[in-house]
């Protein structure tokens, strides 16, 4: 129970990594606040196996990309940690066939969502010097997948985020890390092809596909006062897949 008496709230985590991030922050002792856009179904099923475990959670249904949606999400409550794990469609397009508006559908979530939030939790952890950011970000960031420039880049771009808003912070005693995860499938790889995945495997150093609960783990030791030493960092959970930049 490391993070009893802490408020979480972790963005996208009606499926994903969101909600395996969401209950492992429950299952810590967190009370979680549940951010989603879209499916309220999803949302409440998430919320019952969390409280079936004997967690506490909260649904704050908003879109994230807008101050409004922010604000319906946030509504002056205090945060001690705030994980920025939400994503929308990530087409693979050529240079050729990608607009600015693709790259615009990328930065609205990586990079625009995560500072309106921040702002909006920023009061009270200043207020009480402690805080603790987590971006989740991707391997892509090292690999440089062709034909996908617009997410890669949006990615990249939490990476100078995260050690700016480290360096700003810092004295305020709020930790800001980014969380890199290799390609781990959940419901949005659905279609992925089986040979698709046993290729991606057969390139990882620990010979096996990453876990939803890998990513979780980690978000949870980064949210918890175990890590209360590591900010600014760029830590790949991808079994070795990438070495960290």
């Amino acid at each position: 129970m490391k993070l009893k008496n802490k408020t979480a709230l972790v963005t996208g985590a009606s499926r994903g990594l969101g909600k395996v991030i969401a209950a492992e922050l429950a299952l810590m002792g967190a009370d979680v606040y549940l951010n989603y856009a879209h499916s309220d179904d999803h949302a409440k099923i998430v919320q019952k196996q969390i409280e079936q475990a004997g967690g506490r959670a909260f649904l704050a249904k908003g879109d994230i990309t807008s101050e409004e949606g922010v604000r319906l999400v946030t509504m002056d409550r205090k945060f001690d940690i705030l994980v920025n794990n939400a994503t929308g469609p990530q087409p693979e397009l050529s240079i050729e066939d990608a607009n600015w508006e693709d790259y615009e559908d990328q930065l609205k979530f990586f990079v625009k969502a995560p500072f309106l939030l921040l702002k909006a939790v920023l009061p009270g952890m200043k207020k009480q010097k402690n805080g603790s950011i987590i971006n989740i970000g991707s391997e892509v960031i090292s690999l440089g997948n062709p034909s996908f420039s617009n997410y890669v880049t949006a990615k990249s771009a939490m990476l100078g985020m995260t050690r700016s808003w480290a360096s700003e912070l810092g004295e305020y005693g709020i930790r800001v890390n980014l969380l890199n995860p290799g390609f781990i499938p959940v419901e949005r790889h659905e279609n992925v092809k089986a040979a698709d995945i046993q290729a991606y495997q057969t390139t990882i150093p620990l010979k096996r596909m990453g876990t939803p609960e890998d990513i979780a783990r980690t978000v949870a030791y980064l949210a918890s006062e175990d890590s209360a030493y590591i900010t600014g960092q760029s830590i790949s959970v991808n079994g070795g897949n990438t070495f960290g930049i």
